[in-house]
């Protein structure tokens, strides 16, 4: 990959579509990961406004840690580039007092504590005229749907979703994001126990990469475990079709209008 024109390539889309949007820049949550890192580097490139958001929930220090020290390291290297702290445990707190204890469990409350990021990223996005620039990469966003429907997933613009981790890894390097960062393994931070998104998922990053460049109904010449990565591949890109695909819309017959 051209990395460097990469860059060039993405932070020139970025800036012309918030042109042509009439926005101001950019608001992106900052999680401590390199996804997120290098999303909020690549909006800092274009030289417009940026708000880099640390959201902490009932967050994991070393999470809270990474994303404190990516953001004062953009406001050093960037000054377009504005830090911003909201700290969302109390009032995920009152979400928990206020719903009902029986449909709390795990993965509900998990994706209850992202769709609070996004209105949050919205909120300040919507004050100052800009653009919430989403952070998934293509491994999440088209191969398992690895996010949070109108969490993590809502936003208005998606600059590394066409790139898959291995590539977004390697433009973290080139951008000079904290080795820290690039060194931590991949977690959504939405659990308590810091479970990273192997654990979750059965599979890692390079495993998932090679799971969607290979051709699922090929399975003679597998190992063991290549053949349980496709079926968790598959099995995931089964399950979240539904975020990948558009709204679906019941078409009414014109003879019944």
């Amino acid at each position: 990959m051209q990395t460097t024109k990469v860059i060039d390539h993405i932070v020139k889309w970025l800036s012309d579509y918030c042109d042509q949007a009439g926005m101001t820049g950019f608001t992106v949550g900052v999680s401590g990961g390199v996804d997120s890192a290098v999303t909020s580097t690549l909006c800092a490139r274009t030289g417009k406004s940026v708000l880099a958001l640390n959201m902490p929930i009932y967050q994991a220090t070393d999470q809270v840690t990474l994303a404190y020290e990516h953001i004062r390291w953009l406001e050093a290297t960037y000054d377009n580039v504005k830090g911003v702290d909201v700290n969302l445990t109390s009032a995920f707190k009152a979400v928990e007092e206020t719903l009902p204890a029986e449909i709390q469990d795990g993965l509900s409350m998990a994706n209850s504590r992202s769709r609070l990021r996004m209105l949050t990223l919205y909120a300040f996005s919507t004050h100052y005229r800009m653009l919430v620039a989403g952070t998934g990469n293509k491994v999440e966003d088209f191969g398992v749907g690895f996010y949070t429907k109108y969490g993590d997933g809502g936003v208005d613009l998606s600059p590394i979703a066409d790139l898959v981790k291995s590539e977004v890894y390697l433009l973290g390097r080139e951008l000079g994001i904290l080795e820290d960062i690039i060194a931590v393994p991949p977690t959504d931070g939405l659990w308590e126990d810091g479970r990273t998104d192997e654990s979750q998922i059965g599979a890692s990053y390079d495993e998932l990469e090679w799971a969607m460049s290979h051709p699922l109904d090929a399975g003679n010449e597998l190992t063991p475990r290549q053949k349980e990565v496709l079926v968790i591949y598959k099995g995931y890109q089964s399950a979240n079709r539904h975020k990948m695909m558009p709204i679906p819309v019941c078409k009414i017959p014109d003879d019944l209008k």
